[in-house]
């Protein structure tokens, strides 16, 4: 191996250094710390397609609204935890921009972003019916909501999505739905990190079975309208971004900030629960918190409050100027982050050249978004074997086994590209190329 830019060497010291007591199952965080450590030590940059942070500017009306709302002194003041008048209007109004589904702003919660509001509905969710008590993955997905799943000890069962595109999605959910246990299903869409899209044939086959089974649905939109193969981006008109809610009441729709507006740094997020959810009345719920046992209320006063008190006052003034001005038409957020799919375009050209192959490459039968993650498989190499030879080549990523994956390769982050790193990109997979 000699075309190697770290040894094995450096590379295992700086493992043990870092106390990763298994590299091939490392966390997106552990190898984050290894790509910035071997830098450090060497002074030699990696490609970093590890951790998933936007790449583009923060939205400026976001950071003009927050100076504003401080500016007026709303510092010295708690946010009401149901979050502030004007986000949840606004929230409720850019839901019907561009997925073209009716909601109340009642039903919008800003939370601390959306690994906060996972958190709080994972609980709301289990704790509803105390029959079921497990969740179900559609894989691959985000490995952090699994861990908050070990973290408040909820059980989770999970699929890999690659052969059951489709028609066959409706028979493998009904093999986990009919037992009777499922309290959510969790899926991202676009996905992270294989960015395939479900359709809306697919979304209305989980929808359906979704209210058959009284599961809710958990969509994590944290990459809305970033399917760039179509445009998304004008509010109030047709195509709509596809969602599940337009197919089940029982739904909760993450809406995240950090990536359609570069705003991750604020953690701002908005949680949509159906209307009819909201208002929905568990015994569970009312045992358990001696309250009246509806959803909304206690989601939000029994389980978000605990958890942050609250998103920052400031930044949901930001958040609520990004949303008006996307909805009113004065900013395209679909348009500036196709950035990404060029990027992405990019990067898998370099792949391709060199023998690598896109592993999730198809939505049934349409190749696959360029966008802000992407697969990449090599020849007969595992997961962890890949994702290990490829740190050696100065080229950081996370093994798509710990997203849930059965298929053997990587997840690669376009995000932190820029153009220089092209011509480094391209020399250091000729040089795994020729080592492999």
């Amino acid at each position: 191996m000699q075309n190697r830019v770290f040894t094995q060497e450096l590379v295992n010291q700086v493992v043990d250094e870092l106390k990763i007591t298994n590299l091939e199952k490392a966390t997106i965080g552990e190898v984050l710390l290894l790509a910035s450590r071997l830098e450090q030590i060497t002074g030699i940059p990696f490609i970093r397609m590890d951790q998933g942070v936007p790449g583009l500017k923060p939205c400026r009306i976001g950071i003009d609204a927050e100076k504003k709302a401080l500016d007026s002194g709303i510092a010295s003041m708690y946010p009401a935890a149901e979050g502030i008048p004007v986000l949840k209007n606004e929230a409720a109004r850019f839901v019907k921009a561009f997925l073209d589904v009716d909601i109340s702003p009642v039903s919008c919660v800003p939370v601390t972003g959306s690994v906060a509001g996972s958190f709080g509905s994972f609980i709301a969710c289990n704790q509803r019916d105390l029959q079921k008590d497990t969740v179900l993955f559609i894989d691959p997905g985000f490995p952090i909501q699994k861990s908050q799943l070990k973290v408040l000890g909820i059980k989770y069962e999970e699929f890999d999505v690659y052969k059951y595109r489709g028609a066959p999605l409706k028979e493998k959910l009904e093999e986990f739905l009919e037992k009777g246990n499922i309290s959510a299903i969790v899926y991202s869409n676009p996905n992270n990190p294989a960015w395939i899209c479900l359709t809306e044939d697919e979304l209305k086959i989980i929808g359906q079975l979704a209210t058959r089974y009284d599961a809710i649905v958990m969509e994590d939109l944290a990459y809305f309208g970033m399917d760039f193969r179509t445009d998304f981006g004008k509010p109030f008109q047709p195509p709509y971004v596809p969602t599940v809610a337009r197919y089940t009441d029982n739904y909760i729709l993450m809406l995240s900030s950090s990536k359609i507006f570069s705003y991750a740094g604020q953690r701002a997020a908005v949680v949509c629960v159906s209307d009819k959810l909201f208002g929905r009345k568990f015994e569970a719920l009312a045992q358990r918190y001696s309250g009246a046992g509806i959803f909304g209320p206690t989601f939000i006063g029994a389980i978000l409050y605990m958890i942050t008190s609250g998103i920052t006052h400031s930044t949901q003034y930001g958040y609520a100027a990004m949303l008006k001005a996307a909805s009113d038409g004065e900013l395209n957020f679909v348009e500036e982050a196709s950035e990404y799919a060029r990027r992405a375009h990019r990067m898998k050209q370099s792949f391709s050249k060199y023998g690598f192959n896109v592993v999730y490459d198809k939505d049934i039968d349409r190749d696959i978004s360029d966008g802000f993650f992407f697969t990449i498989g090599y020849k007969d190499m595992t997961c962890a074997e890949l994702m290990r030879e490829l740190l050696y080549y100065g080229i950081s990523s996370i093994a798509l086994s710990t997203t849930g994956s059965e298929q053997q390769g990587i997840r690669a982050c376009c995000s932190r590209m820029s153009a220089e790193l092209y011509d480094v990109l391209d020399e250091r997979l000729k040089a795994f190329s020729l080592d492999h």
